[in-house]
């Protein structure tokens, strides 16, 4: 799960997001950025070195704890999300990150917290607008959160609709046809065979398809 080399957002995943918001510069926010008599605490993004998430997140975990931040810096989180992977006809499930190089960090933001934060190793800057973090809204956090607490894997499809495909298993075996359409929700696939000189569609588990070379 550690091997990841592509440091940026994957843009399927933020479509609906704002992560892909500018990636501030290294200034703390300013005295009147933080002058609330009852400060609340509100979801920031740090960008990190690729593969480096967890390692980042145990850095940042000691590091609040080490300087006595833990009732500022309160939670952080590397979201990730477990993703049925189907391989030529083999159905395993992974652990993949959502967002990779990014981190979630539940923190009350003013200049101490900040420092702890842009200054351990592997956090390059804080996702913001110019200069300053910006945090998530709590629609986002929700989005995320449900996404990555849901027990329901992922399926992670490797079809294409107007692919041509060989039914393996189940009554339609051997049968050849065209994906007509895909639901990954279900792991299913309508597949258009010639059925009695009849274009047909059939429902078939991605399990029972392979590509027709």
């Amino acid at each position: 799960m550690d091997d990841i080399t592509n440091t940026s957002v994957d843009p399927e995943l933020l479509e609906n997001e704002s992560l892909s918001t500018v990636l501030g510069d290294d200034e703390p926010p300013t005295a009147n950025d933080e002058a609330e008599s009852d400060p609340k605490s509100q979801w920031y993004v740090v960008h990190s070195y690729s593969g480096m998430e967890n390692k980042v997140k145990k850095n940042l975990e000691h590091r609040a704890e080490s300087m006595g931040m833990t009732d500022r810096i309160l939670q952080v989180v590397v979201p990730t999300e477990t993703e049925i992977e189907i391989k030529e006809g083999v159905r395993r499930q992974v652990e993949r990150r959502v967002f990779p190089g990014y981190i979630l960090i539940e923190m009350i933001m003013d200049e101490d917290s900040w420092y702890v934060v842009r200054n351990t190793p592997g956090v390059t800057s804080f996702v913001g607008m110019g200069n300053d973090p910006t945090p998530l809204s709590q629609a986002e956090v929700n989005q995320i959160m449900s996404r990555i607490e849901s027990d329901e894997p992922r399926v992670k499809v490797s079809f294409d609709v107007g692919e041509r495909v060989r039914i393996i298993e189940g009554p339609f075996a051997e049968f050849t046809g065209v994906v007509d359409t895909l639901e990954p929700e279900k792991g299913k696939a309508r597949v258009m065979v010639s059925f009695f000189n009849r274009e047909t569609p059939v429902e078939v588990d991605f399990l029972q398809l392979e590509r027709d070379t």
